[in-house]
């Protein structure tokens, strides 16, 4: 339960998207503004501007601001937005067939925060330097691993890994999932990416780079280039953010 006393949060952040050394275009679409922070990683035909993962983003950040004390309904409403965006886009546009998104977004409200997420995409918290993921992947291989058929050391090199059990397409209809979190304290700071950053980067590395840069823009920056440096196989995108101690 939230307590309703509390102060309302305040957060910093950052975001960011980069092509990446390999793919032609860049499909990634990333959010941040009051009150909605997210990423999506398109995937399917190429579109101008990352048009079905930024259908998804924008969709969610029009939908109405959650009223007091109702932040998952209201993060539940933005979420189903987004779904219906991205299926009316790819069904009225036969170049659009087979595509779809990812979709991972924390949204706040008065003292409340959550989650929203699909596919694989990710969220993580580092609290008292202890790197958390939050969000559980929707592909083939997680499965696998849940089942424990797989290692996470077979999975990370497994033919199948990029395969999505769930997303939002044109097909069944998928409701992403939502993720309470309801204990943010001054000094967090959340990471939302892409796969083409946490596929890259190993757990420690994103660690160690959230805490060495005060400001969200200075971990932005360097994620950014130590992908690239790593060859950056894939469209990236990045939201890092900070839960501020409350206004005095």
């Amino acid at each position: 339960m939230t307590d309703s006393s509390a102060p309302p949060l305040t957060l910093r952040y950052a975001a960011h998207t980069d092509r990446g050394l390999v793919r032609g275009e860049n499909l990634d679409a990333a959010w941040a503004g009051d009150g909605l922070l997210a990423v999506a990683d398109g995937f399917g035909p190429p579109s101008p501007n990352g048009l079905v993962s930024a259908s998804a983003l924008q969709a969610m950040a029009a939908a109405p601001a959650p009223q007091p004390g109702a932040l998952l309904d209201g993060l539940r409403l933005a979420a189903q937005r987004a779904a219906d965006a991205v299926r009316a886009l790819t069904t009225s546009d036969s170049a659009l067939s087979g595509a779809g998104t990812t979709l991972t977004a924390l949204a706040w409200s008065g003292s409340e925060l959550a989650l929203v997420h699909v596919g694989d995409s990710r969220a993580y918290l580092l609290r008292n330097g202890d790197l958390l993921q939050l969000t559980h992947d929707d592909t083939l291989v997680q499965g696998m691993i849940d089942k424990g058929e797989l290692t996470e050391h077979e999975a990370a090199r497994h033919p199948q890994r990029a395969i999505l059990t769930r997303a939002l397409h044109g097909g069944d209809i998928v409701e992403p999932s939502v993720l309470p979190q309801y204990d943010p304290s001054p000094g967090d700071r959340y990471l939302l990416c892409s796969d083409g950053l946490h596929t890259v980067l190993h757990p420690v590395v994103l660690r160690d780079t959230l805490m060495r840069h005060q400001d969200p823009n200075g971990v932005v920056g360097e994620l950014i280039a130590l992908v690239r440096r790593a060859g950056a196989p894939d469209n990236v995108a990045i939201v890092v953010a900070d839960v501020l101690p409350p206004r005095r």
